[in-house]
C-alpha cells in the first residue's frame, strides 16, 4: 500500500508562486507514474500535470503549461509541483496521485493512490 501526503499549499496573491510537495511511503515510489490534479467545490477533479516513473516524460494541461513544472526526486520519494504566475482561477484543492500505468495519465481513473489534498488559494 502506498500513502501520499501533500504539503505546501497556502494563500498567495495573483502572480505569486507556490511549490507543492507530495511525499510517498513505501518502497515502490520509483515504479509509480505520478500526477497532480485539482478540484473546486461542485466540479470534477481536473488534471494538472503528470510525470513518468523515472521523470523522463512530463505532461501538462493546457491551462497550466508554461507556468507549472512537475518534477520528482526518487531518492526522497517525493514529487513536486512548482506553480508560478498563479491566477485566481488556480484556486483549488490540489491532489497528488500515483499510477502503475504510463498511459492516459490525464485521466483520474488511471490512478490507484491519492493523497488527502492541499488547499491553494490565489487572491486577486
Amino acid at each position: 500500500q502506498v500513502q501520499l501526503v501533500e504539503s505546501g499549499g497556502g494563500m498567495v496573491h495573483a502572480g505569486g508562486s507556490l511549490r507543492l510537495s507530495c511525499a510517498a511511503s513505501g518502497r515502490t515510489f520509483s515504479l509509480l507514474n505520478m500526477g497532480w490534479f485539482r478540484q473546486t467545490p461542485g466540479k470534477e477533479r481536473d488534471f494538472v500535470a503528470a510525470i513518468s516513473e523515472q521523470g523522463s516524460r512530463t505532461l501538462y494541461s493546457d491551462t497550466v503549461k508554461g507556468r507549472f513544472t512537475i518534477s520528482r526526486d526518487n531518492a526522497k520519494d517525493t514529487v513536486y509541483l512548482q506553480m508560478n504566475s498563479l491566477k485566481p482561477e488556480d484556486t483549488a484543492v490540489y491532489y497528488c496521485a500515483g499510477s502503475w500505468t504510463p498511459d492516459d495519465l490525464n485521466s483520474p481513473g488511471r490512478y490507484s493512490y491519492w493523497g488527502q489534498g492541499t488547499q491553494v488559494t490565489v487572491s486577486s
